[in-house]
Formats: structure tokens, sequence, C-alpha cells
């Protein structure tokens, strides 16, 4: 039995679709989740729905009888929480004896200087600290988190951010998380440390203007200093925890942290991941 956490969220329900896709019985698959029923859909194509509270290990040790392999998709929320809600999970994975845990790491995670990385090095920490057969998926930048308001900056005409021109190895969250899905299913993947990332490094300008060439409406890459951007976000309504999460990233992707493509996301994938032209024109149609 595969559990996948975090099931109802965009990452995990698209692993366990991947599951499906890639010819595991549905019966060989739970989707594991604070609340369950919001993945009907699943339960509909026959897998099996377990509730896995983080805050309640309890649930934890119910979701993972009879698990073979686990994949723990990071929480989120302040660290500290979230470094204890994946200390939950390992513990009751290692009371179900899996045969692997696969965890949801960042891109470059042992030097990455961005303040999210911070909980995935205490996860890892822990995680090697456990004794349990794991498999690391250092996942890199979602392409998603600067096109998904890209229709919304093709209105404007302006693509705002502080990455400076720092590039970024995007890929597409379907990517990562078919990627997740593939090393579920593969045999001898405890101690196996993935890099996902895309293939190429891209900057936000191009971003730009690869949105404009493909409207044919002038859109520009507008690079604004941290607190500007701050202020910007602000505005648009986001918290505050968001607002410095996205803030402190764009000023490392600045200094380079996110530019080093790695091949193992194409390895896994067995083909070149998404261009940047396929996924401007995914963005902008959806």
């Amino acid at each position: 039995m595969i559990v996948v956490t975090g099931a109802t969220g965009p990452y995990g329900r698209q692993v366990v679709e991947h599951l499906l896709d890639l010819g595991v019985p549905a019966a060989g698959i739970a989707a594991a989740a604070r609340t369950p029923a919001r993945a009907v859909g699943l339960a509909a194509r026959g897998v099996a729905l377990r509730t896995a509270d983080y805050d309640r290990p309890g649930t934890l040790r119910t979701a993972f009888a009879g698990a073979t392999k686990v994949l723990l998709v990071s929480s989120t929320g302040p660290d500290e929480v979230r470094v204890a809600q994946h200390r939950a999970v390992i513990d009751a994975a290692g009371e179900a004896g899996v045969d692997l845990l696969a965890y949801t790491s960042v891109t470059g995670a042992p030097a990455n200087p961005m303040g999210l990385a911070r909980v995935h090095r205490a996860t890892e920490a822990a995680l090697a600290a456990s004794g349990l057969p794991v498999a690391l998926l250092r996942n890199g930048w979602y392409t998603e988190n600067h096109t998904g308001t890209l229709r919304d900056a093709v209105a404007r005409g302006v693509l705002a951010g502080s990455a400076g021109t720092g590039r970024i190895a995007f890929a597409s969250r379907a990517e990562l998380a078919e990627a997740a899905a593939r090393v579920l299913t593969l045999g001898g993947q405890a101690g196996r440390v993935y890099d996902l990332t895309g293939d190429t490094a891209r900057t936000l300008a191009e971003v730009a203007a690869e949105a404009a060439a493909q409207t044919g409406t002038p859109v520009a890459y507008q690079d604004l200093p941290p607190e500007a951007y701050r202020r910007l976000l602000t505005r648009a309504g986001l918290p505050a925890p968001a607002v410095e999460l996205i803030v402190d990233s764009d000023r490392c992707i600045a200094q380079g942290a996110l530019e080093h493509p790695t091949g193992d996301l194409r390895a896994l994938l067995g083909r070149p991941t998404e261009t940047l032209a396929a996924a401007v024109t995914r963005a902008l149609e959806e």
C-alpha cells in the first residue's frame, strides 16, 4: 500500500493521479489528508481515503496501517510547527515499519540560503536520525510560483518581482508530482537523493518577454527593491508570512540560489522538462 499525505492539495492530489496513470491499482493507494472528504474525486476512482492530521499523531498511525511506502508532503506554517508535524509523520512511519518514506524537500537543501530551506534541513536531519529507509525529493521552484498570476501581469503590462537577473530552473508542479509517483513505484529507492529542477534556468524578464511574444501585448519585468515589493504584496492582500517568504525567496533568487539545473527530473520523467514557451502557454490558458 502506498500512502500519500497531503492528498487534497494540488501537489499531493497529482501524485495520486500519476500513480494511477502509471498503473498502480487504486486498491494499492491511500490518499491521506486532514479532511479526506475533499478527495471524493479520488475515491470515485477507487482510491482509499484516510484521515491524516499532522497535529494528531493517532490519525497518522491509523492512516499508515498496512503501508509499505509513504510520501510525506511537507506542511505549511511556522517553522517550529512544521518540524514537529514532520517528526510526527516520521515517528508514525517508523511504527508502521514502512519500506520507504519519501519526503518533499527543497532543491540544494544543505546549502540553500532561502528561509524556507531551514525546515527542510531540520526534517532531513530528523529523517537521517530515524534510521528509516528514506528517499529525498528535493523539489525545485514551481513554475507556477511566477506564472500563476501571469494573466493579470499581461493585463497590467507588468510582471513585478525582486529577483533581479537571477535565473530559476523552473519545473511544473505536475512534473514534480509525476517524479514523486515514479519514485514510489520503483524499487531500491532507500538512500536516494533527487535534486529535481527544470532543464533550463530562466529569468523573470524572460518570462515576461515570452508572455509578451505570445499575447502580442507589451509585458515588462519590473524589478523592485525588496521593501517596495513587500509593500506591493501587502497591498495585494497577501498575509504577512507569505509576503516575507516571497520577498526572501526573490532576494535569494537574485543571488543565484535557484539557477543550477540538474538532470534528475529529466531522468525520472524520461523526457525533457517543460519549456518556458509551453509553461507560459499553459498559464495563459488556465
